[in-house]
């Protein structure tokens, strides 16, 4: 049957195959059909190929900040600013608004119907050789489990679908949440058995780690929906399994958390379990390119002293800060992770004279005035998650904790400068100072998931020595060992462990990495956590678990009122 570009809308778009004319075009520059494309093995490669490029549409782009992380317990606007608020603040969050929420929703289901399409045509493709025919149907599997995966935890129980799409859909039919996870842990299942340790150097393909990664995450979210000590015990195993054979799958954690974040290790990173990369040729680059390195970014330009720079990063597209409350996560005097994750200070990169003018608008001593500032040298900006004394006297610009947050409850005082997550810095890949995509790598999951996986799973086995065994192999690694070695204290035992320990210790160690709304939606701790550490989220309400179906996709639906849109919406 010839493949067909069918012109559509709304929810007709999200069913229908990813390959039309423009990924085809990439993929296949003969510009054949799918159906003459896909009958050999070689061929059959750029169906596979095609259904990895939506992953970067939500890693390394806003999607993915506002849609992972926004709207939690973490991160506010940036400045009080609205962009995105019906996300990053539940204001007014509808089904016609809320932008990265409305275009994530096609991209997935393309990238849905693409699996679908390789995997009911993987055995017309003419392949010879039964280990690599399945390793192709693996990399399938996995890539619509993990598809599957945001769909459900994002809209819930919508439609299921495990065949290829050609024609519109009219009509559609709601699948219980319990049943997506049964196709996912089926997918994962194939995935984990046949596919391969390594692609060598296409080690942005979906291997054993991935899979096996995704499959223990899946296990332990299906166990909040129903039968958890069976769910939680398998989550618990596969984690084990994992840990147990990390020589074999070729990861491992690093010694000194500030090499996880060393740009230089971006690449081929060995903590890196499920990678997406970007080539330093844009050409390559399917679903765009990484801006991740932007969007944590404060506004260190406005200061003198300081001008934009290729080291120092482009801020104009900055779009959240850390809450009080992340900072406080972190005893920064014996946990290294936060050195490695947050900027502090900022050294002059132009020279300039400190002048009454500029000490009477910052606050500054008279005594500070003809201060020369040299760049490379001298401190230009400090924001800090402290309270400074004798801030007059100090030759540089303060940002304190008392300045940017109110101390009484952790709102935004001051927000128009905070501490800056810099875990993404890209001083490598990006060719000037002002321009805005980069080329590092993004680790959608690495090794050190796995052991809070594993924690999570214990605590809700009722083993909290066990989850504090696991947290302590990521607390020894982040413990600070020079001049003091600071291992003994951060130790904790299983009396310290629960629910809320663990999500503060993936706080501390996932931090901006697009999980957290996820986390704290698997775990019903959402609201709680919010009223508790955000207060300046004040709309938040229980439907909010859930995000609104965009209303162009019920629109296209000639049974919509029996579909139904999500509650609350």
């Amino acid at each position: 049957m010839k493949f067909k570009n069918i012109l559509y809308k709304g929810f007709i778009a999200s069913l229908l195959l990813g390959t039309v004319a423009c990924d085809l075009d990439e993929y296949n520059p003969s510009g054949t059909t799918s159906d003459a494309a896909w009958n050999t093995p070689e061929g059959f490669v750029t169906a596979v190929n095609a259904a990895y490029q939506y992953r970067p549409m939500f890693y390394g782009s806003e999607n993915g900040i506002f849609l992972g992380e926004a709207g939690t317990d973490l991160w506010f606007n940036r400045e009080r600013a609205n962009y995105a608020n019906q996300l990053t603040r539940y204001a007014g969050l509808a089904p016609t608004q809320g932008n990265p929420n409305i275009a994530e929703w096609p991209r997935l289901w393309v990238g849905i119907n693409q699996a679908n399409a390789g995997i009911n045509r993987i055995d017309d493709a003419g392949f010879t050789n039964p280990v690599e025919r399945n390793q192709r149907l693996g990399e399938l599997r996995f890539l619509r489990a993990f598809y599957y995966y945001h769909i459900v935890e994002t809209w819930g129980g919508v439609m299921l679908r495990t065949t290829e799409t050609q024609e519109p859909l009219l009509t559609a039919e709601r699948s219980p949440v319990e049943a997506f996870y049964d196709l996912m842990i089926e997918d994962l299942l194939y995935a984990s058995e046949h596919l391969p340790v390594s692609y060598g150097a296409e080690y942005s393909r979906a291997t054993k780690k991935s899979a096996m990664g995704l499959l223990a995450k899946v296990y332990l979210t299906r166990g909040y929906y129903g039968e958890g000590q069976t769910y939680f015990s398998l989550a618990r195993d596969v984690a084990n399994e994992i840990i147990s054979r990390k020589g074999e799958l070729g990861i491992d954690l690093y010694d000194d958390v500030a090499d996880l974040w060393d740009p230089a290790n971006n690449k081929q990173n060995m903590e890196a379990m499920h990678t997406v990369s970007y080539s330093l040729n844009p050409a390559f680059n399917a679903g765009g390119a990484n801006r991740l390195h932007q969007f944590y970014m404060t506004n260190y330009t406005r200061f003198n002293g300081l001008v934009r720079s290729i080291e120092y990063g482009n801020e104009d597209t900055r779009r959240l800060m850390p809450t009080l409350a992340l900072l406080d996560f972190y005893n920064e005097e014996i946990d290294a992770r936060y050195d490695a994750s947050f900027k502090e200070v900022w050294i002059a990169n132009q020279d300039y004279t400190w002048t009454q003018a500029m000490a009477t608008t910052h606050g500054k001593d008279a005594s500070i005035v003809g201060t020369q500032v040299r760049a490379g040298i001298d401190t230009a900006l400090v924001i800090t998650k402290k309270a400074i004394a004798d801030q007059a006297l100090k030759p540089y610009i303060i940002y304190d904790r008392n300045r940017t947050y109110n101390q009484a409850n952790g709102s935004l005082n001051q927000p128009d400068n905070f501490v800056q997550l810099d875990k993404f810095r890209d001083p490598i890949t990006r060719e000037n100072e002002s321009m805005r995509v980069g080329f590092l790598d993004v680790f959608v999951m690495r090794f050190a998931e796995v052991y809070l996986l594993a924690a999570e799973a214990e605590v809700q086995l009722g083993n909290p020595g066990a989850a504090a065994q696991h947290l302590n192999v990521l607390r020894t690694r982040a413990a600070k060992k020079t001049p003091i070695d600071y291992t003994l204290q951060m130790q904790i035992t299983a009396a310290d462990v629960n629910l809320d320990f663990v999500l503060d210790e993936r706080a501390r160690e996932l931090c901006g990495e697009m999980t957290r709304w996820y986390d704290l939606k698997r775990t019903g701790t959402l609201g709680d956590r919010i009223a508790r550490y955000n207060p300046d989220i004040t709309e938040f309400r229980e439907h909010h678990y859930l995000r609104p179906i965009p209303q162009t996709e019920m629109d296209a639906l000639l049974n919509a009122s029996e579909f139904g849109q999500n509650p609350g919406y």
